[in-house]
């Protein structure tokens, strides 16, 4: 690593830092001070409040914090006169963005992998500390499809991995062909397992005079293999989050069912891919870049980017809305255009440096 990358890495940490700190001290302070009236009284849920409101933010701040600290180092090294320096010592364009970039992708990573942890739900729980649910958490009157089989939970308790009430319905050729019933079932083994279950099976030929019910009991049944407590309790919410790995789960298992699998499939695109529209920003900022003070307007250049920043982020930000609740394909509404965006800001790079 040569010492001009190492002064810039250097330089682009430090305003990183700085706004990244701001950015969550002033959204996580201005959400705190809004809500603290309802907040319970105890320091432990008021700490865990801030602390599940700080990683729910950094997935909005970090990507922001990583164009914006590039910004203000580039409106430094210009009025330093310190671009220019880089080219008297013969570093080329990419050699001054290229070490930015590839701690951003570093950081996106690790964000990403954040994701994949329990951190994900970062936003429910909070939102459970702020209605006084954090310690008991119920679900009511859920009902998938799984095989030939309906099933209904009355209630379900993700923590504790348990539902109550539940009715099982077998059906074949479109006839309901046997009931279970029971009371309660847990998550075991990647499995639940009914309880005490009462099974009801139909006769195969419907005859007035000899035709009856068969009714018998099972200690245990197992059903519902590898649907997690969590996914249940996701999947059929309207607004909810997924952590990357249940997301994948849900994903294989859903579409094995044939149920639409838009929602989960955005979330994946959403927290995966979506974040990395920041990489060409950083370029395509950067080739807008005049390295001489003498034709730069610090004003003009500081809004514009900024601006352009935020309106390319709440683009992608509406358009994971749509294809979350199904308006558009997620392919359409999040990969296409995130390619496109690729494309052409490699395009308009290529475009600039051709002309400077």
């Amino acid at each position: 690593m040569s010492i001009i990358t190492k002064y810039i890495l250097k330089k682009y940490l430090i305003n990183f830092i700085i706004v990244l700190m701001s950015l969550q001290l002033f959204f996580v302070g201005m959400d705190f001070l809004q809500n603290s009236k309802d907040l319970p009284d105890s320091a432990n849920l008021q700490l865990l409040y801030l602390m599940y409101n700080s990683f729910f933010t950094l997935t909005l701040t970090l990507p922001l914090s990583l164009v914006f600290g590039w910004i203000v180092t580039l409106v430094i090294f210009v009025r330093n006169n310190e671009l220019v320096a880089f080219s008297s010592l013969g570093a080329k364009r990419i050699n001054i963005y290229l070490p930015v970039a590839i701690i951003s992708f570093i950081l996106l990573t690790i964000l990403i992998a954040i994701q994949t942890t329990p951190l994900a739900y970062s936003y429910e729980q909070k939102k459970k500390i702020l209605d006084g649910n954090y310690f008991s958490s119920t679900k009511s009157d859920i009902f998938l499809k799984y095989d030939n089989n309906f099933i209904y939970f009355k209630k379900l308790h993700p923590l504790r991995k348990e539902a109550e009430d539940i009715h099982i319905y077998k059906v074949k050729d479109r006839d309901l062909v046997e009931t279970i019933i029971a009371k309660r079932a847990y998550f075991q083994n990647n499995k639940w397992y009914v309880v005490d279950a009462k099974i009801v099976k139909k006769p195969k030929e419907m005859n007035f005079e000899s035709s009856k019910l068969e009714v018998r009991y099972e200690k245990f049944l197992n059903t519902l293999e590898g649907f997690k407590p969590k996914i249940l309790d996701n999947v059929y919410e309207e607004k909810s989050n997924f952590s990357i790995m249940d997301a994948f789960s849900a994903l294989s298992l859903l579409d094995k069912q044939g149920v639409n699998t838009d929602k989960i499939r955005a979330a994946i695109y959403y927290e995966i891919f979506v974040p990395f529209f920041i990489l060409p920003l950083i370029m395509i900022i950067f080739s807008y870049t005049s390295l001489n003070r003498r034709f730069f307007n610090v004003g003009s250049y500081t809004s514009l980017t900024i601006f352009g920043t935020l309106v390319i982020w709440g683009i992608f930000f509406m358009l994971y809305k749509f294809s979350n609740s199904g308006v558009i394909k997620p392919e359409l509404s999040l990969l296409l255009p995130l390619f496109l965006w690729f494309s052409s800001t490699y395009i308009i790079y290529k475009m600039r440096k051709k002309n400077g």
